[in-house]
């Protein structure tokens, strides 16, 4: 069953950053990912929650998300990733 990986990230350092975004895809590609959304417009509908940068992942399952995450490959970017920003991360199972 496919999974999702949503990251709401709040650049600090968007010349840093830059470095991140150009890492992070070989390896969302290395685990079978694809990106649905990346940074692009987003507007809260309801609540108070209000995201600054969303990323939005698919995976093959949580199991190949999770391996992702916390994987070799994708290392070096998410040190860079929490170096040049801050961000919550979350996974959910599709349907």
């Amino acid at each position: 069953m496919s999974a999702y990986v949503i990251v709401d990230i709040d650049v600090k350092d968007p010349e840093g950053y830059q470095e991140y975004a150009r890492l992070a895809p070989a390896a969302v590609t290395l685990y079978g990912g694809r990106y649905l959304a990346r940074g692009g417009p987003n507007e809260t509908l309801e609540g108070d929650r209000h995201a600054k940068r969303l990323v939005i992942l698919e995976f093959e399952n949580m199991g190949k998300a999770k391996a992702w995450l916390n994987s070799p490959e994708y290392a070096p970017a998410r040190k860079l990733r929490d170096q040049y920003a801050k961000s919550n991360t979350v996974v959910v199972e599709g349907i």
